[in-house]
């Protein structure tokens, strides 16, 4: 597909939007830490390169508590795995967000047997998080809709009438409605990590973790490295996935930084929904790779309480039909108070 110029304006727009909403009076803010909790908006699509299919679009809304005081007595959170380890520090996170999946070619009105199914999911998100200097545990567990309550269907239609694009033809063949339950858990961890926030610093991040419920059953392992000035300190930059919020940092700083990131992450998956069909209903399949691997590069900047981030994600293929990777953009905007 070739870009138009209405194209190529809209994508600048955006990108000039978000880094226009970083106060540049920030850069000038006495140094200072403090223990905050963090509004963060993610939003990912493949159109910045030229496509319109697989993981098309998605976003997500999220909030990441201030350390949580008198936890222990607590009647909800004092029975949750991991909160009483001492030396660790504590956070609750809630998230909103939706996702939609296409085939390679939108225009067609019929079930592309070949190809992956319609689909997109409309999820609510809690988590808890444990937090040292070197180490954070996730538990996450989310629920939402798939199918046409999802309001996938309406929102590619929506972005589509505003920026003139190609009209999806073949909603009515997606996915069913139904209800989404995943439990997930995720340990980061810093291998390395710099001496000081100061200056220029190199860390490495790794990650282990899996999923269990009707939308994802895997294990994943990856790790990200970081180099740049002045790091920010939390656990790495990550796009909409399961248990991937790492914004959390007790220790806030108001100095400028940028730095830049590459990660590689690798999945063994039992299923996908979005790929495996319905659970209890009969609905357009394909046959998914069990192994896949994700590749990310991308910058990110930090003014003050505001953090940007942009990353380029490489996706290997995700069933077996498929004809070709997938690439799209990543961008983050997060806000400390």
């Amino acid at each position: 597909m070739k870009h138009r110029p209405y194209e190529m304006r809209y994508k600048a727009i955006i990108i000039l939007f978000l880094l226009g909403l970083l106060p540049i009076q920030s850069l000038a803010q006495a140094e200072k830490t403090e223990d905050s909790g963090t509004f963060s908006f993610y939003f990912e699509n493949d159109t910045f390169f030229g496509t319109d299919r697989c993981f098309t679009g998605g976003w997500k809304l999220g909030w990441m508590s201030r350390s949580l005081k008198n936890y222990r007595e607590n009647p909800l959170l004092k029975w949750l795995p991991f909160v009483n380890k001492p030396g660790f520090q504590h956070s609750v996170s809630l998230a909103i967000g939706q996702s939609i999946y296409t085939p390679n070619d939108i225009s067609l009105d019929n079930l592309i047997q070949e190809d992956r199914p319609y689909a997109g999911i409309l999820f609510l998100a809690f988590g808890i998080h444990s937090i040292s200097s070197r180490r954070m545990d996730t538990l996450e567990i989310n629920l939402g809709i798939i199918g046409p309550h999802s309001y996938a269907e309406q929102m590619q239609k929506f972005i589509h009438r505003l920026t003139n694009a190609t009209r999806p033809e073949g909603w009515h063949n997606q996915l069913n409605d139904e209800l989404a339950l995943e439990a997930v858990y995720e340990r980061k961890w810093k291998l390395i990590q710099p001496q000081s926030e100061k200056g220029f610093g190199f860390d490495l991040i790794p990650h282990l973790g899996g999923g269990l419920g009707n939308v994802y059953i895997y294990a994943s392992t990856g790790i990200q490295m970081r180099f740049g000035w002045n790091l920010p300190g939390d656990f790495g930059t990550k796009i909409i996935r399961p248990g991937g919020d790492s914004s959390v940092s007790f220790r806030r700083s108001g100095r400028f930084g940028v730095h830049f990131f590459a990660s590689a992450d690798g999945t063994a998956l039992l299923r996908n929904i979005f790929l495996d069909g319905n659970t209890f209903q009969d609905s357009h399949r394909v046959d998914k790779r069990p192994f896949t691997m994700d590749i990310s590069l991308g910058i990110g900047i930090r003014a003050g309480r505001f953090n940007f981030s942009y990353a380029y994600v490489f996706w290997t293929k995700r069933f077996k039909t498929e004809t070709r990777e997938q690439v799209f953009a990543s961008l983050n905007l997060s806000y400390s108070y």
